[in-house]
């Protein structure tokens, strides 16, 4: 992508990322403030990107620490869903939100999907 290009496409996913998260959540008074939307982009982006990738994962059984390589698509694919399941639940019970703009990050990681075709160098 380069840096220019990286740096248009951040801003760009993170705005999108801000108004599907005015668009699902409009009767919010809690400020946005952050880069989670514009880093579930760049994720995005990842995920179309690099699907065989593997992403070594933590995963913490009691006491044991247990490593894992994960392929991307399942890695983030999960991320996605837990994001949409969260989001799910924060508009039908808005005290489970827990101040997190679940609908920013689910906007901007299907913002860097699709936008990521644009700005990638072939």
């Amino acid at each position: 992508m380069g840096h220019g290009r990286f740096l248009v496409f951040y801003l760009i996913v993170g705005v999108l990322a801000s108004i599907f998260y005015i668009y699902f959540s409009p009767r919010s008074s809690m400020p946005v403030i952050g880069a989670s939307g514009a880093i579930a982009g760049v994720m995005g982006a990842y995920f179309v990107l690099f699907p065989r990738a593997k992403i070594l994962t933590f995963i913490p059984i009691i006491i044991i620490p247990w490593f894992i390589e994960v392929p991307a698509v399942f890695f983030l694919g999960w991320w996605f869903l837990l994001q949409l399941f969260s989001g799910t639940v924060a508009q039908v019970l808005p005290s489970a939100g827990g101040g997190v703009a679940w609908w920013g990050h689910i906007g901007g990681f299907i913002a860097g999907v699709l936008l990521v075709i644009i700005f990638k160098k072939y």
